[in-house]
């Protein structure tokens, strides 16, 4: 596809108008900031043990309650605003999916219910143009068709990182079962994570397995193993990297040298999996949270000045490069993710998508409260 037709599609698609750039840029946007609500709560004693009572659902494992600092650790030189400062929170231990959702989990969900995903679908122009600057044409039927985001390296050195068109492009075809678009194949890769599947989708297993989305601070809570002050989940040694995740290695986004041995996605289980048992905590693939993405949320939360309990995040969405779009949190980085584009295989880090979005490094993992136990 012709760059300008990239460039076209991805300004006026939610989907194609987030995440891919995993560093921030400075913009200036004619907006009245709204501060998120923050929710605050009563606090009551921790969940830390697994009840007696309680048998771990199949797949899953136990993530132990705990009160601790949720965001970039002090001596992170590459976190974010967006992450500062860590705010004081007290989470409840809960079930977690041992690993992402894999592609024969969701094909069953898919077989038993006949549930279509949002790249799947028709597009349509009514509702998607909601989303973008008042005004915007509508591009051509012939490119608005079903479809997704997929990867495409460059052939040579890119100088403005920024331009993430450079490397995506919208692919008619591609879907969960077509990842890199109509001409790949999901076939012989059962226990790969699910991907190309947006937030509506991920909520849409939830219903379908009896579970949810974790929030951020329940996936940070996962992440850290009880390990809290750290910059990884496995210490603050970077040179670690290639043997505990799945990241770029290499001139992004020119070559990839596989030395952590994957050019993209990897089989669930490939690495270590951190204290816990939970596999792929860092880097594979994005994975959904239920809150929203609000680039002001820990300077507020923190000016409040109190342990939040079981966070839930901001109660409304706000991205200062991107208003138009309602965007949540995914955590966890992927195969993308290298020290000179985003490093977001840190615990801390985080970006925004939309909730109709859905790229080929993105997927999603579950959690059960004690209380959703049947």
């Amino acid at each position: 596809m012709k760059l300008n037709l990239i460039k076209k599609i991805m300004f006026v698609a939610t989907l194609l108008l987030m995440l891919v750039s995993c560093k921030e840029e400075e913009k200036t946007v004619e907006k009245v900031i709204e501060k998120p609500k923050v929710l605050a709560q009563k606090l009551t004693p921790v969940v830390v043990n697994q009840p007696e009572n309680t048998t771990a659902p199949e797949g899953m494992v136990w993530v132990s309650g705990a009160t601790f600092l949720q965001g970039a650790v002090p001596q992170d030189q590459m976190a974010m605003d967006h992450e500062k400062p860590a705010i004081e929170v007290a989470v409840d231990g809960f079930f977690m999916d041992v690993t992402e959702v894999t592609n024969a989990q969701f094909a069953k969900f898919v077989k038993e219910t006949g549930y279509m995903t949002t790249s799947e679908r028709k597009i349509d122009w009514e509702e998607m143009k909601k989303q973008v600057p008042e005004g915007t044409p509508k591009p051509h039927d012939s490119i608005l068709q079903p479809g997704s985001l997929t990867f495409k390296k460059t052939k040579s050195s890119v100088a403005n990182l920024y331009d993430f068109s450079q490397w995506w492009k919208w692919t008619i075809g591609a879907s969960w079962q077509h990842p890199n678009g109509p001409e790949s194949s999901i076939k012989g890769k059962d226990m790969y994570p699910v991907v190309q599947v947006s937030f509506e989708d991920a909520m849409a297993y939830c219903e379908w397995a009896g579970k949810r989305l974790p929030t951020e601070a329940e996936w940070e809570l996962a992440a850290r193993a009880g390990n809290y002050s750290t910059t990884y989940f496995w210490g603050d040694d970077a040179n670690l990297l290639k043997e505990q995740a799945n990241t770029w290695e290499g001139e992004f986004p020119v070559a990839n040298t596989k030395v952590d041995g994957f050019e993209l996605r990897a089989p669930v289980k490939t690495y270590a999996a951190n204290a816990y048992g939970l596999y792929d905590m860092a880097g594979n693939v994005w994975e959904w949270t239920s809150d929203w993405y609000n680039t002001n949320y820990y300077k507020d939360a923190a000016g409040q000045n109190q342990v939040r309990q079981n966070p839930k995040g901001a109660g409304t969405p706000y991205t200062e490069n991107n208003p138009y779009a309602k965007e949540k949190i995914i955590k966890g980085g992927s195969f993308l993710c290298s020290a000179s584009y985003c490093a977001s295989y840190r615990v801390s880090a985080k970006m925004g998508s939309s909730t109709d979005s859905s790229l080929e490094h993105t997927g999603f993992r579950t959690v059960t409260s004690v209380d959703m136990l049947k």
